[in-house]
């Protein structure tokens, strides 16, 4: 239930809108003038207050700027005389929702605090927890152990520190909104609004009105005045979704905020001044729209002065079995439940599909399974017939890949042994995955020596880097967590190679 306080020094005034609002479930506190209003700010949660603006000991001007200070995210809407307008339009430059003229219609007001709600929830004023940035290491939002996520997690640490535009790229479901939460809350803006727009999924005839706003009756339909996202993502940073959707027109506008800092209102003579930082993402082949004239050159470079581009996630696969952890607790907490990951070969199936939709995909899958599910562990059965069917396609060409490899090993084999038999050097390498019978039959061993080769390799690695675990992780290619797995599976002592 939104709870909402009513402020008029007209008693009579405030019971008929308390009354009105009670009516469509709202719980409505009252207060006499702006002092008592600020006071009860201060004492309880409001997601909207209702003022006058004439009102004895302080005005409701000066309360508004004092309750913005103390809670940006508190909707305001002003009442005001037909002959005090001008004093209401002031209320609004200052950070007032809108405001209504008396005397009031109950379900006007009713429809506006609706709207205004509605709008603060989708859009504006929504408080986002913030993602922690990390590099990799241990952390709850961003999972990626692979060298190109652990560059991307570099770029994304430089960026949070200064205040150019940022253009994020890759394909959908890379998590480029992610990118962006985490440029903003950990830079000096995390204070302020995140205020996110898909751009793709707005018509282009609001698409102006949306990011800049419109004054009353500035075209039809335009039934109050509009405050666009760049102004209410003032002081904080505004993320365009899918920014290469828009058309050259918006370009231009788009290139004159970045450039000038400041806009103009659908309808208005003004111009309003702003500062927002932008970052935009967009999954476009930006160089090849520049060449058809469908994107502007200029505007491409102020954006990407230095990029971010996130992989698709058929491109960094070790980081599969981490990201499927990630969300098995993520939904065993969601679900109330104890799932305790997946079986192998349902692992497998999943770190080697092609994962279309990226991490989003990877998502969904995963959350069906665990609807699916009746055990403590995701099967194969439980994945999708599109990871299913991939996974068999790709178990039959094992299979064939495999029988072939193995007349390829025999031949080594045979090869090995003859001459190992002939100049008496077996050497362990070839035990390994060699060895002779009494009936002098080859016995082959695969894992055995695939094993023994991860062991050298990684003595080896350590060595070269005397024994430091992320010099090493970096040097061989070997995500830091999967090394420490395979010291620890080896038995290997770090510290000897120092």
């Amino acid at each position: 239930m939104h709870r909402v306080l009513v402020v008029d020094d007209d008693k009579v005034l405030q019971d008929s809108v308390k009354q009105a609002l009670e009516f469509h479930h709202f719980r409505v506190d009252t207060a006499d003038n702006g002092k008592e209003a600020l006071s009860a700010v201060y004492k309880e949660k409001y997601d909207l207050v209702v003022m006058d603006v004439n009102m004895p000991e302080m005005s409701g001007i000066e309360a508004l700027v004092e309750i913005k200070k103390y809670d940006p995210s508190i909707i305001v809407l002003i009442l005001t005389a037909y002959s005090n307008v001008g004093d209401a339009v002031k209320a609004v430059k200052e950070g007032a929702y809108n405001y209504l003229e008396k005397p009031i219609s109950s379900e006007n007001l009713v429809a506006l605090i609706k709207r205004a709600l509605k709008a603060r929830s989708l859009v504006e004023t929504s408080v986002f927890s913030a993602p922690t940035l990390s590099l990799g290491q241990g952390d709850d939002q961003f999972v990626g152990e692979s060298d190109v996520m652990q560059k991307v997690f570099g770029v994304i640490s430089k960026l949070a520190q200064v205040n150019t535009p940022v253009l994020i790229r890759g394909e959908s479901g890379t998590g480029k909104e992610l990118v962006a939460r985490a440029i903003h809350y950990n830079g000096p803006r995390k204070d302020d609004k995140f205020v996110t727009i898909n751009l793709a999924a707005i018509p282009d005839n609001l698409i102006e009105s949306e990011l800049f706003g419109h004054e009353k009756g500035a075209f039809t339909g335009a039934s109050e005045r509009k405050i666009g996202k760049f102004q209410y993502a003032d002081g904080g940073t505004i993320f365009l979704d899918e920014i290469g959707d828009v058309s050259p027109t918006m370009q231009v506008k788009l290139l004159r905020v970045l450039q000038e800092k400041s806009f103009t209102p659908i309808g208005s003579n003004r111009d309003i001044k702003v500062d927002v930082r932008v970052i935009a993402a967009s999954h476009k082949p930006f160089e090849e729209m520049i060449k058809e004239g469908d994107f502007r050159e200029d505007l491409f470079y102020r954006l990407n002065v230095l990029p971010v581009y996130l992989p698709p996630l058929r491109e960094r696969k070790s980081d599969i079995p981490f990201l499927i952890d990630y969300y098995v607790t993520y939904f065993n907490g969601i679900h109330n439940l104890d799932m305790k990951g997946c079986v192998p070969d349902a692992l497998k199936a999943l770190t080697n599909y092609s994962w279309p939709g990226n991490i989003r995909e990877l998502r969904n899958v995963i959350e069906h399974a665990f609807i699916i599910e009746s055990s403590e562990q995701i099967n194969i059965s439980s994945l999708p017939d599109s990871v299913k069917k991939s996974a068999n396609i790709a178990a039959e060409a094992e299979e064939s890949e495999d029988s072939s490899v193995q007349i390829d090993f025999a031949g080594i084999q045979n090869s090995v042994v003859d001459r190992a038999i002939g100049d008496n050097e077996i050497s362990k390498y070839s035990f390994a995955f060699a060895t002779v019978t009494e009936e002098n039959e080859i016995k082959m061993d695969f894992q055995v020596a695939k094993d023994l080769f991860e062991k050298e390799f990684i003595i080896h690695a350590l060595k070269l880097n005397k024994g430091k675990i992320n010099q090493t992780a970096l040097k061989a290619n070997i995500p830091k967590k999967t090394l420490l797995r395979k010291i620890e599976k080896y038995e290997i002592n770090p510290k000897s190679y120092y």
